[in-house]
């Protein structure tokens, strides 16, 4: 790869935050900027900002990871008004390459360049060769996963969070019946349950069989605050069982991938839960699968606390993307 293929844009791109980077050199990542996305009409107009603050000039490749799914030209928000057309972009700006990317897609592709230093193993061994599992609740439930291949790490893009919840006990069993009922559903997805407000259900549920009832309905941040203090027994409660069930849905796909090379969790909750989850269920969870519990024993669970693995893995989108054939 020539000198001139630089520098590239990186983006990973939220509902509520944009970020940019530039790579100027392999693996050089700087000038990161964080553009609110309230703050712009559009993606073209958060990108324009961007680059005329840092005086960017002569872009010629760029990648980024954004929060929906990415099935065509055109590309549309899940939980924000920005939509844009992927060639419109790539003509405005001049750009010769654009990829753009689901967001767990791209940080699946960062997996292979995070230090060690920002991974904390809960439990399991050491990886062996094979594929990698990624999962991590947020807003949504992120599910990803890369393949080994020849020619490099392949990811996967699904909606792996809309599979159907899998309750394991009667507490669990409880749950799910009071979910379908306060939200009117009689499907009820993994991530109707493991995001943010899938804590808040899980906090009013514990409120309904009598746990402190008289407390008004909280928001996440609340209870995860309370939570980790340990100031209110629901709240605490309420994680522990969100860790818990975490704990079978990760399993789930370790399973369904063979992630024998490790189960890594990003998203925006787990990471804050610091040694509340290292100490919680969820390891237990995760091996407690029956016949298949010898085969996930072994499999190490890592925690992202990288600030910008997208960025690293919007980089190796390029990379792979620049080392085919072009045509």
């Amino acid at each position: 790869m020539d000198a001139t293929s630089y520098p590239r844009l990186l983006g990973d791109i939220g509902g509520t935050n944009a970020r940019f980077a530039l790579e100027t050199a392999p693996g050089i990542i700087g000038s990161l900027r964080i553009l609110p996305t309230r703050d712009h009409a559009g993606f073209a107009e958060a990108l324009h900002t961007y680059l005329t603050e840092t005086g960017t000039t002569g872009l010629r490749h760029a990648a980024i990871g954004i929060a929906t799914a990415v099935t065509g030209d055109h590309v549309s928000m899940t939980n924000h008004p920005w939509s844009f057309s992927i060639a419109e972009i790539r003509s405005r700006f001049g750009l010769d390459t654009f990829l753009v990317l689901n967001d767990f897609t791209v940080l699946a592709l960062s997996l292979p360049r995070l230090p060690e230093a920002e991974l904390e193993q809960i439990g399991g061994t050491v990886p062996r060769a094979g594929a990698k599992a990624l999962i991590g609740p947020g807003t949504g439930l992120g599910v990803s996963g890369l393949l080994p291949s020849a020619a490099g790490w392949i990811p996967l893009a699904g909606e792996g969070g809309h599979v159907v919840f899998s309750p394991c006990t009667e507490e669990e069993e409880a749950l799910a019946r009071f979910a379908r009922s306060d939200l009117g559903l009689s499907h009820l997805s993994a991530e109707r349950l493991i995001t943010g407000s899938g804590l808040e259900l899980i906090d009013r549920f514990l409120a309904s069989l009598g746990q402190q009832p008289d407390t008004a309905p909280r928001q996440a941040p609340e209870i995860s605050r309370a939570g980790l203090a340990g100031t209110c027994p629901r709240a605490t409660a309420a994680l522990t069982l969100f860790c818990t069930m975490f704990g079978t849905a990760a399993a789930n796909l370790a399973l369904t991938l063979g992630a024998v090379g490790g189960v890594y969790i990003g998203g925006g909750i787990i990471p804050r839960f610091g040694s509340f989850f290292a100490a919680s269920p969820f390891r237990q969870r995760f091996e407690a699968q029956g016949r298949l519990s010898a085969y996930l024993a072994p499999i190490p669970v890592y925690v992202i606390h990288s600030p910008t693995p997208a960025l690293l893995g919007a980089s190796n989108a390029l990379d792979q993307h620049l080392a085919l054939p072009q045509t």
